[in-house]
């Protein structure tokens, strides 16, 4: 079952109940401090929640591996945890929750009148069912353009891997045929969101990331982005943002807030109602009640909408708590778990006492978020790391284009360096150098320059093998390359390479 199924699935038995015990609790909040500048933090009981719950939110966080989790009501922070080696102040992949950010865009435009829901998408299409597709279809993956990018178990995405491969991915998703008539049916499509971005940069001047950055990101105050570009250089519709999770946060408080920004309608409030009254059912995750409008997933019935990225991203809205949920993970997060501890901790009538034990616990939960928790270590074999390490092992053509590795295992200054092929035809190798924690913790290459910031660590599995963990910290994606010495006379080395995404790839060097 892919993660996705799993999070509806679960999403769809949480108690009517619990999701409505606090109803009409947030209408008498005001809005609270706006965040622009920078989010307000509050202690839970005086936001209404109750901070012994919040500390198993966090401790659940920690089990199933989170990087951050941030709430906010009433405008306040009231808990935020970043689990170690991610930390405060970098930004994170949020995969499909781009498609909330590019519906959000879709909203702007629209309200500005450069853009409307019934515009044709296909101006020369000749098939009829082609010529009435439109923006309405694209927002909310119901175009019937042929495309296999299944949210269920159903297979690999066929279709989206096909995209990233092109040479302009929006006229792949033009060249597709039709699988059924627009309007007929839900059918998860990131080539969708290609189109809508082709569209809007379009109608909005050309340049859709400066449209955003003005329309958008400024007045929420958020400048700490990265948004991937595909090779035409338009913002990537379906994936490829990258944002801090506070700023995550600040796209959940403006749909709580109506559109509101201060004393500016950033988005329309028509727009933001359009989410819990979708009627587009998402019948391709096999769980009934959920819907999905403007990039959005909704379960009407239960009054959530949320943005959600593959890997454990994601943003949930709770306007009856008056409340924003983020969190950012490397793999599937636990959303019903995560939602239904958030929506225990809210105390009906909005008066929580003062509990200074229950907060102290509280804050060691977070404090031990932040804290990495060793790998165990086992003892050197010395004879292999004499052989390992010091040497530049050169590899022949392979799946991952690693040209040549080498490590310094030396205990005052590990470290390791990595070539691997260009990206781009005729460009020049890349070459990466960071520090690798042989205690059993992390070490973190710097940041700031224009290498991602990487956290590494090593250690020996048996007296000929050593194991290196790797994680580009914000990336939803853990490495992992198990070098193995030969024992058969040889001096050369095997390498075999993993990620959470499922993908493996085996190589040799031989001995420099």
């Amino acid at each position: 079952m892919r993660a996705s199924q799993t999070v509806a699935a679960g999403l769809q038995a949480l108690s009517l109940s619990v999701s409505l015990a606090f109803a009409g609790a947030a209408a008498a909040a005001d809005d609270g401090p706006w965040p622009t500048a920078g989010w307000t933090v509050a202690t839970p009981a005086s936001q209404g929640m109750d901070p012994a719950e919040l500390a198993r939110l966090v401790e659940l966080g920690a089990t199933h591996q989170l990087d951050s989790l941030l709430v906010v009501r009433h405008g306040r922070i009231v808990v935020e945890a970043y689990y170690a080696p991610f930390r405060p102040g970098l930004r994170h992949a949020v995969n499909s929750v781009t498609k909330a950010v590019m519906g959000t865009l879709a909203g702007i435009a629209i309200e500005e009148g450069k853009l409307r829901l019934d515009d044709r998408v296909f101006d020369d299409a000749t098939d009829p069912r082609r010529a009435a597709v439109t923006v309405a279809h694209l927002l909310d993956m119901t175009s019937g353009i042929d495309w296999t990018e299944p949210l269920n178990d159903r297979g690999k995405p066929v279709s989206l891997i096909e995209m990233e491969r092109a040479r302009d991915w929006a006229a792949y998703v033009r060249g597709r045929p039709m699988a059924q008539a627009p309007g007929a049916g839900f059918n998860y499509n990131s080539g969708n969101s290609q189109l809508l971005s082709a569209l809007l940069a379009r109608r909005t001047g050309g340049d859709l990331r400066a449209y955003a950055a003005e329309r958008l990101f400024e007045p929420l105050g958020i400048v700490d982005l990265r948004w991937r570009q595909d090779p035409q250089g338009l913002p990537v519709g379906g994936f490829g943002l990258a944002l801090q999770p506070r700023d995550m946060a600040k796209i959940g408080q403006l749909y709580l807030r109506g559109g509101r920004w201060e004393d500016r309608q950033l988005l329309p409030a028509a727009w933001v109602a359009r989410n819990l009254a979708a009627t587009v059912e998402m019948k391709d995750l096999g769980t009934p009640g959920f819907f999905y409008a403007n990039g959005w997933w909704t379960l009407p019935a239960r009054r959530i909408y949320m943005a959600m990225g593959h890997n454990g991203q994601g943003i949930v809205v709770l306007p009856e708590a008056d409340a924003v949920a983020v969190f950012t993970s490397t793999r599937a997060a636990p959303v019903p778990l995560l939602i239904e501890r958030i929506l225990r901790s809210v105390k009906a009538g909005g008066a929580v006492a003062d509990d200074a034990a229950a907060q102290a616990a509280l804050e060691a939960a977070v404090a031990r978020a932040t804290a990495e928790k060793p790998s165990e270590v086992g003892p050197v074999p010395e004879a292999a790391r004499q052989r390992l390490a010091g040497r530049t092992w050169r590899f022949a053509s392979n799946p991952i284009g690693l040209r040549s590795l080498r490590l310094e295992l030396d205990p005052a200054n590990p470290h390791y360096e990595v070539v691997t092929a260009a990206r781009a035809p005729g460009g020049a190798d890349e070459r990466f150098t960071a520090p690798i924690g042989l205690d059993g913790l992390f070490r973190t290459s710097p940041a700031g320059g224009p290498m991602p910031v990487v956290a590494t660590r090593g250690r020996w599995s048996d007296a000929r093998s050593f194991d290196v963990e790797a994680r580009i910290l914000g990336e939803p994606l853990r490495t992992r390359y198990l070098l193995r010495l030969r024992d058969d006379g040889t001096e050369g080395i095997d390498l075999v390479f993993s990620n959470s995404y499922g993908f493996q790839a085996e190589m040799r060097a031989e001995a420099p």
